[in-house]
């Protein structure tokens, strides 16, 4: 099965490119552009891995990512920002973000990256279903 990849960005040109991008690769990737629609698409269905923008105007990558990891713990999240930011680098890896890219990312390495984040989600689901 493919990994399963939310895109969560409100640059409409980025999401798109991404996302056709991703699905090249062999990902199953839905798309949302903004906080509260990632957040309902993953109540809809579960992500293995979300690539969370950091700046978008409803809600910031960092409010995204505490709902994320408050109602749906064993997503992985890999944040991307177009700003060299550290202090919410830091914050973001502090609250359980997998890592922390700048844009614009090359594609060989946000796929790698959610191939490693994809790989911890599936084992973190296994050790659920095992307690």
């Amino acid at each position: 099965m493919a990994d399963s990849i939310l895109l969560v960005d409100d640059e409409t040109q980025f999401l798109v490119t991404m996302a056709k991008r991703l699905r090249k690769r062999g990902f199953f990737v839905r798309e949302a552009g903004s906080g509260q629609e990632g957040l309902r698409a993953l109540e809809m269905e579960p992500a293995d891995v979300v690539v969370l923008d950091v700046g978008m105007p409803d809600m910031d990558g960092i409010q995204v990512l505490r709902a994320i990891k408050l109602r749906f713990p064993q997503v992985q999240v890999l944040m991307l920002t177009g700003h060299a930011d550290m202090e919410v680098a830091i914050s973001g890896m502090a609250m359980g973000a997998f890592d922390y890219l700048m844009k614009p990312v090359e594609l060989d390495v946000l796929v790698g990256k959610i191939r490693e984040a994809s790989s911890r989600s599936r084992k973190a689901g296994e050790r659920r279903g095992l307690d």
